[in-house]
């Protein structure tokens, strides 16, 4: 997928309207990035009043911060490398753990120019959405970016958003008053 890099207008608006619905519903997001390094939770923090939505960040940029602060098993991280489902799952799932938080994502990724290897090249990107359930639910994906580091990065912290938006489920139709 073709990383561009996102006019600051259409992040606003995607936060936004993640913040609409996280308050509709009374929830709090937490994030856990490693390759866009705070990126994620920056746009959401821009907005005003986001403390009413936004519970926490963490930058988990090295493994040891991965088991440090979320809780990931070193030897998962081992046997999968950072850039993989596993690891992007157990993150979204520590910081759930860690975090006052109904609603968390993650992500980890090879934003390059460095880095890349034949079975994760540069722009591969890890995705996971938790989400309340009885589990709690759990949503991951992987996806390709092409471009440089800011488009990489970019690219990621537009698609965690976008995804998280069409992840949630939808809301309660207001009943109307007979």
């Amino acid at each position: 997928m073709a990383a561009t890099h996102t006019a600051p207008a259409q992040t606003a608006g995607l936060v936004q309207a993640l913040a609409a619905q996280l308050l509709a519903r009374g929830w709090m997001l937490a994030t856990a990035e490693s390759c866009t390094g705070g990126l994620i939770a920056a746009a959401c923090t821009d907005l005003a009043g986001s403390s009413a939505w936004f519970e926490r960040g963490f930058v988990t940029y090295s493994n040891a911060a991965k088991a440090q602060m979320l809780g990931v098993d070193a030897a998962l991280i081992a046997q999968h490398g950072a850039v993989s489902e596993p690891v992007a799952r157990a993150m979204a799932l520590g910081a759930l753990q860690h975090a006052q938080a109904q609603v968390a994502l993650a992500v980890t990724g090879v934003a390059g120019p460095g880095g890349g290897s034949a079975d994760k090249p540069v722009g591969t990107v890890w995705f996971a959405w938790a989400l309340p359930g009885n589990a709690p639910a759990l949503h991951s994906e992987v996806v390709h970016f092409e471009g440089d580091r800011a488009a990489v990065r970019q690219a990621t912290l537009h698609h965690s958003l976008r995804r998280l938006l069409e992840l949630l489920p939808p809301l309660p139709a207001p009943s109307s008053a007979a």
